[in-house]
């Protein structure tokens, strides 16, 4: 087993010591692991891409045109890269094609795909797409888009205008070109989760002066007959016939019901190096028959190698104490139902952001163009948000600052307006903040609470309306917050709403407060009246520590789709709701 539970400085807390929340994101902490020590982040979902095409150009003198589909993805430096061809569809200028491309969905970055279609000329019909010269054949033209852009549509299709590529300017020809449609489907047989109560009787004790601290590691066998953790319990410390906490299994990630499951119970060591005690094998299939025959499984241990006797049969048993199935929807789930993100933002105007007239000033607008840490942190985070918003009209707002023959304001309108906090796009918001300012005189202090709340004010009139939104509050600041205990309060208050709040913190200031309000340790926020969160909503990062890494978007929205996801559970809303 080695280290792949826990370490020394895990402890009890990395076997999954902490109390189970609402929702199972945070119940499964072995794939967690796995995956994390993978360098595996965020919400990843496997996307088939089926295309068709419409009224395509005839550039075929006898017959139609033998259209063919090539997708390339944008990198990092810009540059496309080819990465997927369909079949040729022979004389036809409305082609739907059969072959599917499949691609990793990662919500925290914008993916720019480019589709080129092609008339591939007939002496080269017998010639393997793969092994098709593209400069041979003629385009039927091109269109990008980014994948975020076609999940979000409510039927996850997307129908684009082909232009040609030379055509930099819309003319009387590119009506002609047709239209391609690209459709999404989430690679996902099953959503379906199986709960299960654990319990075992008559565990060996391996420690000499107290009983076993049992936790259980569940692993699926692959084809190469290697396990791979997929969920593990929490410790029960000193207890020899110990029931764990429900853990759930989603079956697509065990493969299936009858794919089979080793169930290993360890007995925890602060080393790191935890003492097997026994094990069993049995698919989920078989568990749930244990459950209803109310039976147990002896477990067993391995025979050491070398030996020919069978393995060991303990009297140690194992039982299925409890075992449900139910439907766990996905994020992208709630996306086709027709759910929107709806970004929001509030930037930090305290004077300790030095003079905007001034090079440095963490305000100042370079007249090169070239960003400041809050345009960045702006346009970096609404650059993928904004696709999941129709109709990208955002509330903007700023703080700390005294509007012209005014008193410092907490919470004022960006556009200046007092009647109305939205503007236009991500060029809108960048705007109003340039136009802010040198219409507000920077002050102070750095409070956080007046902003959350006018956010969560939102969030609960559009929960009052039933709608289909989440809303993101990005609130952007240089500074130490004096009103920690406020802010605080209306985390917790704004806990039970449908919003996430991310919170970027530019300079060099100390930010360890900021860090106490993303409760990533376990250890959720509580109110001045001791009332606890019913769930973490913050997630914050020093601008400094992802500059030169991850970009700023990656850590900021990382934990995005599965706050979402704990809020729709815990309210247990259904995406077809």
């Amino acid at each position: 087993m080695g280290n792949c539970c826990s370490d020394v400085g895990g402890g009890m807390t990395a076997i999954g010591g902490t109390a189970p929340s609402t929702s199972t994101s945070n119940q499964n902490d072995a794939a967690d692991w796995y995956f994390k020590s993978h360098g595996i982040h965020g919400i990843f979902s496997q996307i088939e891409l089926s295309f068709s095409a419409t009224s395509l150009r005839d550039r075929d003198v006898f017959s139609k045109s033998d259209p063919m589909v090539v997708v390339y993805i944008q990198e990092r430096d810009g540059a496309f890269t080819e990465v997927f061809r369909t079949e040729v569809v022979l004389n036809s200028l409305n082609p739907t094609w059969i072959t599917k491309y499949t691609i990793t969905y990662q919500f925290e970055i914008v993916q720019i795909l480019l589709f080129r279609v092609f008339d591939i000329d007939t002496q080269f019909h017998n010639v393997e797409v793969k092994m098709l010269k593209l400069e041979e054949q003629q385009s039927l033209g091109e269109a990008s888009c980014a994948l975020s852009e076609i999940v979000s549509k409510p039927n996850r299709s997307l129908i684009l205008d082909l232009v040609q590529r030379e055509e930099s300017v819309p003319s009387t020809h590119s009506q002609h070109q047709g239209k391609l449609t690209v459709h999404a489907e989430e690679c996902f047989s099953s959503k379906t989760t199986a709960e299960m109560t654990l319990k075992c009787l008559n565990l060996e004790s391996k420690d000499l002066f107290s009983k076993s601290d049992p936790f259980l590691v569940i692993s699926k066998v692959v084809e190469s007959g290697m396990s791979i953790p997929v969920c593990k319990t929490e410790v029960s410390k000193n207890d020899l016939n110990p029931t764990w906490k429900p853990v759930f299994l989603n079956i697509q990630q065990v493969g299936s019901k009858d794919c089979p499951l080793v169930i290993e119970c360890f007995n925890f060591n602060s080393n790191g190096k935890h003492d097997l005690i026994g094990k069993v094998q049995k698919s989920l299939a078989d568990l749930e028959k244990l459950h209803t025959g109310r039976e147990g499984e002896n477990l067993f241990l391995p025979t050491p190698v070398g030996h020919d006797n069978q393995n060991k049969a303990l009297k140690s048993k194992l039982f299925v104490e409890k075992y449900s199935e139910t439907v766990q929807y996905t994020f992208l789930d709630y996306l086709a139902a027709g759910f929107e993100l709806n970004f929001m933002v509030a930037i930090d105007f305290t004077a300790s952001n030095g003079n905007p007239r001034l090079p440095d000033s963490l305000h100042y607008i370079d007249p090169s163009g070239r960003l400041n840490a809050y345009q960045k942190a702006i346009y970096e985070v609404g650059e993928v948000l904004q696709f999941y918003d129709a109709d990208k009209r955002f509330p903007a707002w700023g703080f700390g600052a005294r509007p012209i023959d005014g008193p410092v304001s907490h919470c004022f309108n960006l556009n200046g307006s007092s009647n109305y906090c939205e503007v236009e796009g991500i060029g809108g918001i960048m705007m109003a903040y340039t136009s802010a300012l040198f219409n507000v005189s920077l002050a102070g202090p750095t409070l956080f609470g007046h902003v959350i709340n006018r956010a969560a004010m939102i969030a609960s009139q559009s929960l009052a309306n039933d709608a289909k939104k989440y809303f993101v509050l990005l609130i952007i600041t240089d500074g130490v917050i004096t009103d920690l205990q406020e802010t605080k309060d209306a985390l917790v208050k704004a806990s039970d709403l449908p919003l996430s709040i991310l919170i970027v913190g530019v300079g060099g200031a100390d930010f360890k407060e900021m860090e106490i309000l993303d409760a990533d340790k376990g250890e959720r926020l509580e109110s001045s009246t001791g009332r606890v969160a019913s769930r973490d909503i913050v997630q914050f990062v020093p601008f400094r520590d992802v500059q030169n890494g991850p970009s700023v978007v990656q850590e900021l929205l990382a934990e995005l789709p599965s706050q979402f996801l704990a809020y729709m559970r815990s309210r247990e809303i259904k995406p077809c709701s």
